[in-house]
């Protein structure tokens, strides 16, 4: 029995958590904004639904030391990133062109 496509091509999860202590938490650097870029992006080039690009908000997902934090799945591809260029880079060579970005990984 074969395993089925997966619904989207690429979710990808931004952590947006923000900590009550003021310890470091992604969305003290700007987490909810970068998410919002990403996703309006994918929407003005027509990759999401079905097969596509789907972009979350996530919980915390325990790497905010390292923030901001997202992961791009299937693959289980760590981000961390600083500005909209990033983003766009993110966008451009790993959710269309499949190549992930190597400068801007974090360890899996």
């Amino acid at each position: 029995m074969s395993t089925p496509a997966p619904y989207y091509k690429y979710h990808v999860f931004f952590c947006t958590n923000l900590r009550a202590d003021g310890s470091q938490s992604c969305e003290q650097c700007g987490a909810q904004a970068s998410r919002d870029y990403l996703k309006q992006r994918t929407k003005e080039l027509g990759l999401t639904g079905a097969g596509g690009v789907r972009v979350n908000n996530a919980g915390c997902l325990d790497r905010c030391s390292e923030g901001p934090v997202a992961v791009v799945y299937p693959e289980g591809t760590w981000y961390t990133y600083v500005d909209s260029e990033d983003l766009e880079e993110i966008l451009q060579s790993h959710l269309i062109g499949g190549e992930p970005v190597e400068r801007l990984r974090l360890p899996g």
